[in-house]
Parts: structure tokens; C-alpha cells; sequence
């Protein structure tokens, strides 16, 4: 007791989000040997058993998105954008005449962050079976097979992933010109993904009064239990009182107070839009 009248003391300097946390810290060390106390109730939620996946749970579309992280030499800007804008024609005209055919959603280049980054999010309608027929027509076909093997000499590293949509969150579409983007990414600790999806299906109803909410994703193949946010704002100014304005809803602090526990990793990346990116 009187260690905890001690922090208590130091906490009433803070301010009372701070104090908030402190509280939450010293209830919940104080109380680990209680397995089922009332604070163990309410922080963690329990999943109960259940025969669907947990993907299945959360995104309810047979949509997939590929996001593709490439990272270029210094000075390959310009060449390199000029191959991607060419190898997105080809593929919007080699799929032409395909049922199904990968849409590029947005293409950015990373100004905060990782520096010589772009980014490119395609989306494939047809779930996972549309992604097979694309990559056989990738490695079968030249003019494709050029471009691809030609954007390899400004590359230093790539990735990419398989994300799946959010139920919760607004439909990705394309935006008019004059916005920044912010990517932020989370890595979740195993076995959290619904507990985030239970917080962040609140919580998004707190970012959209100026339609900033542009896509929310989980990974699927890649790098797991990982959570991309993306965001629009019209200037870095519009982002800091769009940030700050979440935090006058009651209810987005029991948001972050429940959701940074299941977090292991995060960054945030500033974008601009490409010239060739549906989302400007």
C-alpha cells in the first residue's frame, strides 16, 4: 500500500491521461497473482472457441490486397517511377480482356520514414484465385517479364504481402488530389488480432469526420500478425488536429489503453501520392 501511495503521488504531477496509465501499470503488476481478478475481466477479452478462422471473422470480402514495399537506390527516383508507370499500363492492358484483373489503389513515395521507399497497393477482386492466374501471366509474359527484370537494377531491397481488408473500415477508393498519406504499421503479439479487431471497430468512428480513414488491412502471407492503418490528410497540420481531435471523444482513450498492450512493434511513414496513383 505504500508503494502504491508513493506512485499515486508522483502521478498527480502528470496530466490525467498519464495518470490514467500509471494507475492501469501498478493495478495491473499489483494484481498478476489473481488470475481472475476484475481487472484481468476487463483488459483482456476472451475469445471463445469457434470453427471459423479468425480472418474469416474480421474481413467478410473476397477481396485480397498486395502491398509491394520497394526500396531504392539514392538517385533512381525518377527511372524507376517512370518503369512503374509503364509496367502499370501493361498490366491494365495485358488484363484487358481477363475476368478478373489486379487494380493498383495507390502508389506513394515515402517522405518520413524510410527514406527511398515507394509503396503500391494493388487489389485482386477475385481472392486468391485471381492472384494465381496474375502471376502465371507475370512469368509467361515478355513484355511483363522486361519491365519487372528492368526494375531490378534500381532496387537495393523489395517486399510484398497478401493483406485482407477490415470489415469495419470504409471501402478503399480513389481520392482527388492535394492529400498527404500516413501509413502506420503494427506488429501484434500472437493470438491478439481479435481483441484489436474488437477495439479498432469502435474506434474508427472517431476518425471520420473528414473522411481520413483510407484503409485498414491484416496481413495474411508475409510477415504475420501485422496491421496496416492508412490515413489521408490535406497537410501535416490537418493530421496533428485530426490526431488530437480523437482524443476529445470519450471513449478513444479506453481505445488506445486496451490496444497498446497487444502491440510488439509500430512505425509510422509519411506518403506522397505518385503520379500514377488512383489515390492523390
Amino acid at each position: 500500500m505504500a508503494a502504491r501511495a508513493m506512485l499515486l503521488r508522483r502521478a498527480a504531477v502528470f496530466s490525467p491521461p498519464v495518470q490514467h496509465f500509471l494507475n492501469v501499470r501498478y493495478l495491473s503488476t499489483g494484481c498478476i497473482a489473481q488470475k481472475d481478478n476484475w481487472l484481468n475481466k476487463l483488459l483482456v477479452r476472451k475469445i471463445e472457441p469457434t470453427k471459423e478462422s479468425h480472418s474469416r471473422m474480421l474481413s467478410d470480402k473476397e477481396v485480397i490486397f498486395e502491398l509491394q514495399a520497394h526500396n531504392l537506390k539514392p538517385g533512381t527516383g525518377k527511372p524507376y517511377l517512370e518503369n512503374y508507370e509503364e509496367y502499370v499500363k501493361a498490366v491494365v492492358d495485358k488484363f484487358a480482356d481477363k475476368p478478373v484483373h489486379p487494380e493498383l489503389q495507390g502508389s506513394w513515395t515515402v517522405t518520413v520514414g524510410d527514406q527511398d521507399q515507394c509503396l503500391h497497393l494493388w487489389k485482386y477482386a477475385g481472392g486468391y484465385s485471381s492472384i494465381d492466374a496474375a502471376n502465371k501471366l507475370f512469368a509467361s509474359d515478355p513484355d511483363l517479364s522486361r519491365l519487372i527484370q528492368d526494375r531490378n537494377q534500381y532496387l537495393r531491397q523489395r517486399s510484398n504481402q497478401y493483406l485482407l481488408p477490415f470489415s469495419f473500415w470504409p471501402p478503399v477508393s480513389p481520392r482527388e488530389g492535394g492529400n498527404i498519406y500516413e501509413i502506420r504499421s503494427y506488429f501484434l503479439k500472437p493470438g491478439t488480432m481479435i481483441e484489436w479487431g474488437n477495439n479498432w471497430s469502435r474506434a474508427i468512428h472517431f476518425r471520420q469526420a473528414n473522411n481520413e480513414a483510407f484503409g485498414g488491412f491484416f496481413s495474411q502471407v508475409g510477415r504475420l500478425y501485422n496491421v496496416h492503418h492508412i490515413w489521408c490528410y490535406k497537410s501535416l497540420a490537418a493530421r496533428k488536429e485530426a490526431r488530437e481531435s480523437a482524443w476529445r471523444h470519450p471513449g478513444w482513450d479506453e481505445v488506445v489503453a486496451y490496444t497498446v498492450p497487444l502491440i510488439s512493434e509500430m512505425h509510422a511513414r509519411i506518403l506522397v501520392p505518385n503520379s500514377i496513383s488512383p489515390a492523390q
